[in-house]
Protein backbone atom coordinates (compact mmCIF):
# COMPACT_ATOMS: atom_id res chain seq x y z
CA UNK A 1 0.00 0.00 0.00
CA UNK A 2 2.95 2.47 0.52
CA UNK A 3 4.43 1.64 -2.52
CA UNK A 4 1.49 1.77 -3.85
CA UNK A 5 0.66 5.39 -2.86
CA UNK A 6 4.58 6.24 -3.38
CA UNK A 7 4.52 5.20 -7.42
CA UNK A 8 1.15 7.10 -7.14
CA UNK A 9 2.83 10.21 -6.04
CA UNK A 10 5.79 9.89 -8.34
CA UNK A 11 3.73 9.77 -11.43
CA UNK A 12 1.49 12.85 -9.97
CA UNK A 13 4.81 14.40 -9.19
CA UNK A 14 6.22 13.06 -13.25
CA UNK A 15 2.70 14.85 -14.86
CA UNK A 16 3.18 17.85 -12.88
CA UNK A 17 7.01 18.95 -14.05
CA UNK A 18 6.02 18.08 -17.76
CA UNK A 19 3.20 20.54 -17.52
CA UNK A 20 5.41 22.76 -16.00
CA UNK A 21 7.93 22.33 -18.78
CA UNK A 22 5.15 22.61 -20.99
CA UNK A 23 4.14 25.80 -20.00
CA UNK A 24 7.86 27.11 -20.34
CA UNK A 25 8.92 25.65 -23.70
CA UNK A 26 5.49 27.55 -24.99
CA UNK A 27 6.29 30.87 -22.82
CA UNK A 28 9.55 30.64 -24.71
CA UNK A 29 8.48 30.49 -27.74
CA UNK A 30 6.20 32.85 -27.53
CA UNK A 31 8.98 35.42 -26.37
CA UNK A 32 11.02 33.97 -28.85
CA UNK A 33 8.86 34.97 -31.72
CA UNK A 34 8.21 38.37 -30.11
CA UNK A 35 12.32 39.13 -30.44
CA UNK A 36 12.04 37.02 -33.90
CA UNK A 37 9.38 38.52 -35.80
CA UNK A 38 10.35 41.91 -35.75
CA UNK A 39 13.68 41.37 -36.77
CA UNK A 40 12.54 39.65 -39.51
CA UNK A 41 10.41 42.25 -40.78
CA UNK A 42 13.22 45.14 -40.59
CA UNK A 43 15.57 42.81 -42.39
CA UNK A 44 12.76 42.64 -45.41
CA UNK A 45 11.78 45.78 -45.16
CA UNK A 46 15.48 47.00 -45.48
CA UNK A 47 15.08 45.12 -49.04
CA UNK A 48 11.93 45.96 -50.10
CA UNK A 49 10.45 48.70 -52.40
CA UNK A 50 9.85 51.80 -50.27
CA UNK A 51 6.63 51.62 -51.66
CA UNK A 52 5.22 48.39 -50.67
CA UNK A 53 6.86 49.31 -47.39
CA UNK A 54 4.72 52.44 -46.93
CA UNK A 55 1.83 50.69 -47.64
CA UNK A 56 2.13 47.83 -45.63
CA UNK A 57 2.58 45.14 -48.29
CA UNK A 58 5.77 43.95 -46.01
CA UNK A 59 5.89 41.33 -43.61
CA UNK A 60 8.33 38.51 -43.54
CA UNK A 61 9.43 38.35 -46.95
CA UNK A 62 11.05 41.51 -49.01
CA UNK A 63 8.73 42.68 -51.94
CA UNK A 64 10.19 44.60 -54.54
CA UNK A 65 13.63 43.42 -53.88
CA UNK A 66 16.19 46.82 -54.09
CA UNK A 67 19.38 47.18 -52.54
CA UNK A 68 19.20 50.98 -53.36
CA UNK A 69 18.47 51.94 -49.73
CA UNK A 70 22.06 50.16 -48.63
CA UNK A 71 23.53 52.06 -51.93
CA UNK A 72 22.73 55.14 -50.42
CA UNK A 73 23.71 54.42 -46.79
CA UNK A 74 27.15 53.57 -48.24
CA UNK A 75 27.48 56.50 -50.13
CA UNK A 76 26.52 58.72 -47.41
CA UNK A 77 29.86 59.86 -45.48
CA UNK A 78 27.86 61.40 -42.75
CA UNK A 79 26.79 57.69 -41.55
CA UNK A 80 30.06 56.47 -42.06
CA UNK A 81 31.89 58.96 -39.66
CA UNK A 82 29.36 58.14 -36.96
CA UNK A 83 29.38 54.60 -37.43
CA UNK A 84 33.42 54.96 -36.57
CA UNK A 85 32.42 57.30 -34.03
CA UNK A 86 30.20 54.59 -32.30
CA UNK A 87 32.96 51.93 -32.61
CA UNK A 88 35.66 54.38 -30.99
CA UNK A 89 33.08 54.72 -28.00
CA UNK A 90 32.39 51.70 -27.92
CA UNK A 91 35.12 50.10 -27.57
CA UNK A 92 37.11 52.74 -25.70
CA UNK A 93 34.15 53.25 -23.57
CA UNK A 94 33.88 49.28 -22.81
CA UNK A 95 37.71 49.28 -22.48
CA UNK A 96 37.25 51.69 -19.62
CA UNK A 97 34.36 50.50 -18.04
CA UNK A 98 35.92 47.07 -17.63
CA UNK A 99 38.74 48.46 -15.97
CA UNK A 100 37.64 50.53 -13.04
CA UNK A 101 34.65 48.50 -12.51
CA UNK A 102 37.57 45.63 -11.89
CA UNK A 103 39.42 47.78 -9.70
CA UNK A 104 36.59 48.92 -7.66
CA UNK A 105 34.92 45.28 -7.22
CA UNK A 106 37.82 43.21 -6.85
CA UNK A 107 39.25 45.19 -3.28
CA UNK A 108 35.41 45.33 -2.28
CA UNK A 109 35.08 41.58 -2.58
CA UNK A 110 38.40 41.37 -0.47
CA UNK A 111 37.28 39.87 3.36
CA UNK A 112 40.54 42.31 4.74
CA UNK A 113 39.39 45.47 3.17
CA UNK A 114 38.46 47.87 5.72
CA UNK A 115 34.82 49.21 6.02
CA UNK A 116 34.23 47.76 2.46
CA UNK A 117 30.33 47.75 4.17
CA UNK A 118 30.46 51.09 4.04
CA UNK A 119 32.13 51.73 0.89
CA UNK A 120 29.70 49.50 -0.56
CA UNK A 121 26.87 50.95 1.27
CA UNK A 122 28.33 54.10 -0.80
CA UNK A 123 28.14 53.13 -4.27
CA UNK A 124 24.59 51.52 -3.27
CA UNK A 125 23.66 54.85 -2.68
CA UNK A 126 24.13 56.28 -5.95
CA UNK A 127 22.06 53.74 -7.43
CA UNK A 128 18.84 55.34 -5.84
CA UNK A 129 19.59 58.91 -5.52
CA UNK A 130 22.37 61.12 -8.03
CA UNK A 131 22.56 64.90 -8.89
CA UNK A 132 20.15 64.87 -12.03
CA UNK A 133 20.92 66.08 -15.10
CA UNK A 134 21.19 69.27 -15.03
CA UNK A 135 24.01 69.16 -11.99
CA UNK A 136 26.14 66.56 -14.38
CA UNK A 137 25.53 68.53 -17.09
CA UNK A 138 27.33 71.88 -15.16
CA UNK A 139 29.83 69.60 -13.95
CA UNK A 140 30.69 67.98 -16.87
CA UNK A 141 31.16 71.72 -18.57
CA UNK A 142 32.71 73.16 -15.76
CA UNK A 143 35.45 70.05 -16.36
CA UNK A 144 35.29 71.29 -19.91
CA UNK A 145 34.15 68.39 -21.43
CA UNK A 146 31.50 69.55 -22.75
CA UNK A 147 31.91 69.09 -27.13
CA UNK A 148 34.41 66.34 -26.68
CA UNK A 149 34.95 62.56 -26.40
CA UNK A 150 35.57 62.65 -22.96
CA UNK A 151 31.39 63.91 -22.38
CA UNK A 152 30.69 60.45 -23.36
CA UNK A 153 33.21 58.20 -21.85
CA UNK A 154 34.27 59.52 -18.46
CA UNK A 155 31.04 60.39 -16.69
CA UNK A 156 29.65 56.39 -17.55
CA UNK A 157 33.08 54.99 -16.69
CA UNK A 158 31.63 52.88 -13.83
CA UNK A 159 28.08 51.04 -13.67
CA UNK A 160 26.91 50.67 -10.07
CA UNK A 161 24.65 47.62 -10.90
CA UNK A 162 27.70 45.91 -12.63
CA UNK A 163 30.25 47.03 -10.00
CA UNK A 164 27.93 44.88 -7.66
CA UNK A 165 27.52 41.93 -9.83
CA UNK A 166 31.65 41.61 -10.63
CA UNK A 167 31.97 42.55 -7.02
CA UNK A 168 29.72 39.31 -6.20
CA UNK A 169 31.37 37.59 -8.80
CA UNK A 170 34.36 37.93 -7.29
CA UNK A 171 33.34 37.21 -3.05
CA UNK A 172 31.61 33.68 -4.64
CA UNK A 173 33.27 32.14 -7.01
CA UNK A 174 37.28 32.92 -5.95
CA UNK A 175 37.73 31.20 -2.61
CA UNK A 176 39.58 32.87 0.22
CA UNK A 177 42.03 30.47 0.59
CA UNK A 178 43.56 30.81 -3.01
CA UNK A 179 44.39 34.70 -1.55
CA UNK A 180 45.88 33.15 1.38
CA UNK A 181 47.89 30.61 0.01
CA UNK A 182 49.38 33.41 -2.80
CA UNK A 183 50.37 35.93 0.27
CA UNK A 184 52.18 33.19 1.72
CA UNK A 185 54.12 32.56 -1.43
CA UNK A 186 54.96 36.58 -1.32
CA UNK A 187 52.26 37.24 -3.82
CA UNK A 188 51.42 41.36 -4.22
CA UNK A 189 47.41 42.54 -4.33
CA UNK A 190 48.28 43.74 -8.29
CA UNK A 191 49.98 40.04 -8.77
CA UNK A 192 46.93 38.95 -7.26
CA UNK A 193 44.68 40.22 -9.58
CA UNK A 194 46.46 40.34 -12.71
CA UNK A 195 47.91 36.55 -12.41
CA UNK A 196 44.85 34.91 -10.03
CA UNK A 197 41.67 36.55 -9.72
CA UNK A 198 41.23 37.61 -13.81
CA UNK A 199 42.22 34.73 -15.22
CA UNK A 200 39.78 33.02 -12.99
CA UNK A 201 37.16 35.53 -14.04
CA UNK A 202 36.63 35.15 -17.61
CA UNK A 203 32.40 34.57 -17.32
CA UNK A 204 31.91 37.77 -15.55
CA UNK A 205 34.39 39.99 -18.13
CA UNK A 206 32.64 38.34 -20.70
CA UNK A 207 28.91 39.52 -19.32
CA UNK A 208 30.50 42.67 -18.41
CA UNK A 209 31.81 43.65 -22.14
CA UNK A 210 28.52 42.28 -23.54
CA UNK A 211 26.76 44.51 -21.14
CA UNK A 212 28.67 47.75 -21.15
CA UNK A 213 29.46 47.32 -25.00
CA UNK A 214 25.40 47.06 -26.08
CA UNK A 215 25.05 50.00 -23.63
CA UNK A 216 27.67 52.27 -25.35
CA UNK A 217 26.63 51.22 -28.82
CA UNK A 218 22.89 51.99 -28.32
CA UNK A 219 23.56 55.40 -26.05
CA UNK A 220 22.33 58.42 -28.01
CA UNK A 221 21.10 60.48 -24.97
CA UNK A 222 24.67 61.54 -23.29
CA UNK A 223 25.78 62.71 -26.93
CA UNK A 224 22.26 64.23 -27.94
CA UNK A 225 23.16 66.48 -24.51
CA UNK A 226 26.81 66.90 -24.65
CA UNK A 227 27.67 67.13 -28.31
CA UNK A 228 27.21 69.57 -30.90
CA UNK A 229 29.83 68.94 -33.48
CA UNK A 230 28.78 66.32 -36.23
CA UNK A 231 31.81 64.77 -36.40
CA UNK A 232 31.61 63.62 -33.33
CA UNK A 233 28.27 62.36 -33.27
CA UNK A 234 27.51 58.72 -32.74
CA UNK A 235 25.50 56.50 -35.29
CA UNK A 236 22.52 56.50 -32.76
CA UNK A 237 22.16 60.31 -33.33
CA UNK A 238 22.13 60.15 -37.19
CA UNK A 239 19.75 56.92 -36.79
CA UNK A 240 17.29 59.01 -34.54
CA UNK A 241 17.53 62.00 -37.08
CA UNK A 242 16.22 59.73 -39.94
CA UNK A 243 13.34 57.89 -37.49
CA UNK A 244 12.14 60.95 -35.58
CA UNK A 245 13.28 63.65 -37.81
CA UNK A 246 13.02 63.07 -40.92
CA UNK A 247 16.21 64.65 -41.84
CA UNK A 248 17.19 62.71 -45.82
CA UNK A 249 17.96 66.17 -47.67
CA UNK A 250 21.51 64.18 -47.52
CA UNK A 251 20.79 60.87 -47.99
CA UNK A 252 18.94 61.73 -51.49
CA UNK A 253 19.85 63.70 -54.29
CA UNK A 254 18.38 67.37 -54.61
CA UNK A 255 16.10 66.75 -57.46
CA UNK A 256 13.92 64.22 -55.73
CA UNK A 257 10.72 65.72 -54.49
CA UNK A 258 9.47 65.51 -51.24
CA UNK A 259 7.01 62.23 -51.85
CA UNK A 260 10.12 60.23 -52.94
CA UNK A 261 12.40 61.37 -49.93
CA UNK A 262 10.24 60.29 -47.73
CA UNK A 263 9.50 56.86 -49.68
CA UNK A 264 13.40 56.48 -49.42
CA UNK A 265 13.63 58.08 -46.26
CA UNK A 266 11.41 54.86 -45.09
CA UNK A 267 13.59 52.34 -46.67
CA UNK A 268 16.94 54.15 -45.46
CA UNK A 269 15.62 53.71 -41.99
CA UNK A 270 15.77 49.73 -41.90
CA UNK A 271 18.84 49.88 -43.60
CA UNK A 272 19.84 51.34 -40.75
CA UNK A 273 18.58 50.09 -38.36
CA UNK A 274 19.91 46.54 -39.86
CA UNK A 275 23.48 48.09 -40.04
CA UNK A 276 23.81 49.28 -36.76
CA UNK A 277 22.32 46.26 -34.93
CA UNK A 278 24.88 43.59 -36.99
CA UNK A 279 28.05 43.95 -35.01
CA UNK A 280 26.02 43.72 -31.51
CA UNK A 281 24.31 40.43 -33.02
CA UNK A 282 27.64 39.15 -34.26
CA UNK A 283 29.17 39.93 -30.86
CA UNK A 284 26.68 38.02 -28.86
CA UNK A 285 27.72 34.27 -30.11
CA UNK A 286 31.62 34.79 -28.82
CA UNK A 287 30.09 35.76 -25.29
CA UNK A 288 27.09 33.46 -24.99
CA UNK A 289 28.49 30.20 -23.30
CA UNK A 290 29.85 32.89 -20.44
CA UNK A 291 26.76 35.02 -20.50
CA UNK A 292 24.32 32.34 -18.13
CA UNK A 293 27.01 31.40 -16.02
CA UNK A 294 28.31 34.82 -15.16
CA UNK A 295 24.85 36.07 -14.67
CA UNK A 296 23.88 33.44 -12.68
CA UNK A 297 26.60 34.06 -10.23
CA UNK A 298 26.89 37.31 -10.28
CA UNK A 299 23.47 38.03 -9.05
CA UNK A 300 23.30 35.83 -6.23
CA UNK A 301 24.24 38.49 -3.48
CA UNK A 302 25.87 37.78 -0.52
Amino acid sequence: MVIHKAHTSRIRQSMGDNLFDAVVNVVAVLVMLLVLIPLIFVVAASFSDPDRVLRGEVFLWPKGFTLEPYKMVFENQDIWLSYRNTIFYTVAGTAINIFMTILAAYPLSRRDLEGRRFFTLIILFTMYFNGGLIPTYLLVRDLNMDNTIWAILIPAAISTYNLIVAKTFFENSIPHEIYESAFLDGCSNARMLVAIVLPLSKAIIAVLVLYYGVAHWNSYFSALVYLRDKELFPLQIVLRDILLLGQTEQLGSNDVGMGEKIKMAEAIKYSVIVISSAPVLALYPFVQKYFVQGVMIGAVKG
